[in-house]
Parts: structure tokens; C-alpha cells; sequence
């Protein structure tokens, strides 16, 4: 089971782990993140930054060791991580590296519900979505084959793990399309009546009511 945090928000780990390197100010935590693609490695949202520096300063992970001053600029406030912030980085990585959680992926909330629309329509919609990961899968491939000229493996296996799940889920995507289009899906039938007849047939509706794990 996974730890309560002090500081839970995944920017923090992204902060711990920038710091880590050297004492810096907000502005050249931002800088680097952002050089190193964590926005897209983790759902950072940059307005947060100062709230969850302050936080991890105030929780004793991040420690104000000065000011720096370039030109007219304002002071800046330069951290350091401190002992409990390299323990509490470690272990948090170790957590996240192996153990399990449940993720709840906006498409997964659409399959759930889909349902209210028609079985032709569904197909549609996801020899888009087909389409469009196929065309992600393509440029991340690219992407990845021009860094490795440049940038060590060990820096990108964040973005490998993100082309096999998008691979992972156009293969899953490609054969439900499959089952749709040659009308071997389960309840194919009863879905395609509900939509044609606008009353959910007695099986589905009975489901419907108790739930999958109804008495």
C-alpha cells in the first residue's frame, strides 16, 4: 500500500529530484524541469511551483541556504534538499517503481459509458482514436530515435514506457474494432436493438439495475 505523503503532489518528486543535483532558486528549478520534459512525464502544473516548494521547505525536505541576484533582478531565494528530502525522494521513487496503483484514465470513463451511443458511432470514434495513437506511437519513435544520438538511454526510458503503453492500447483498441466490425463482439445484438428500438433490452436492463455484482 502506498504511503501517505506530506507533500503527495507528483511536482514535488520533480522538485527533489532537480534539487538534488545542486542548491538553485524557483525560477532555475522551473527551468531545468521543463528542459527535461516533466510535464510530460507527470501532470505538473506550473502555477503550483511556489506552493509546493514552500511546502516542501515547511515539511523540512527543502532547506533556504541564501539569496542570489542576477543584474536588476529581484533576490531569489535559493533551497537545498536536505537529508530527511533525499530520503524522502528515494523512497518515494522505490514506492512508485514498484508498487502497483489504480489509475483512472479518462478512456476508460468513456468505454464505461458507451453505451448511450450507437455501435456504428462507437466504431467511428475509435478508428479515430486508432488513427490518432498510431500517429503518436510514429512521432514519439522519432523522437526517441533523434535523442539517443545525444541523450543517454538511461534518460529516456520514462518516454519508452510511455510509447509501449500508447502501443499497448492501440493493439487493444485495434482488436475490439476488430470484434465491432465483424459482429463477433458479445451483445452486439441486444446494444445495437437498444439503439435502434429506444428501450434497453430485459438482460441489459436487468444487469444494469443490480450492477455486475448483483446477488
Amino acid at each position: 500500500m502506498a504511503a501517505k505523503r506530506k507533500v503527495d503532489n507528483l511536482m514535488a518528486l520533480a522538485v527533489l529530484a532537480t534539487v538534488v543535483q545542486r542548491p538553485m532558486h524557483r525560477y532555475e528549478i522551473a527551468s531545468l524541469m521543463r528542459a527535461r520534459g516533466k510535464d510530460q512525464d507527470m501532470d505538473v502544473k506550473w502555477g503550483s511551483l511556489y506552493t509546493v516548494v514552500q511546502n516542501l521547505a515547511k515539511h523540512g525536505f527543502l532547506e533556504v541556504i541564501g539569496t542570489s541576484r542576477q543584474g536588476a533582478r529581484p533576490e531569489r531565494t535559493v533551497y537545498q534538499i536536505t537529508e530527511a528530502g533525499r530520503q524522502e525522494m528515494l523512497d518515494w521513487t522505490r514506492e512508485l517503481l514498484s508498487t502497483p496503483e489504480p489509475e483512472h484514465p479518462k478512456f476508460a470513463a468513456g468505454l464505461s459509458v458507451q453505451m448511450i451511443l450507437s455501435p456504428d458511432e462507437v466504431t467511428a470514434l475509435l478508428q479515430a482514436r486508432l488513427g490518432r495513437l498510431e500517429e503518436s506511437i510514429a512521432a514519439r519513435r522519432a523522437a526517441i530515435t533523434g535523442h539517443l544520438k545525444e541523450v543517454p538511454r538511461l534518460f529516456l526510458v520514462e518516454d519508452e514506457f510511455a510509447v509501449a503503453m500508447v502501443e499497448a492500447e492501440a493493439a487493444w483498441v485495434r482488436a475490439l474494432l476488430e470484434e465491432l466490425t465483424s459482429g463477433s463482439f458479445p451483445d452486439l445484438a441486444s446494444w445495437r436493438a437498444f439503439h435502434d428500438g429506444g428501450e434497453m433490452p430485459r438482460e441489459l436492463a436487468e444487469l444494469s439495475e443490480r450492477g455486475l455484482t448483483g446477488d
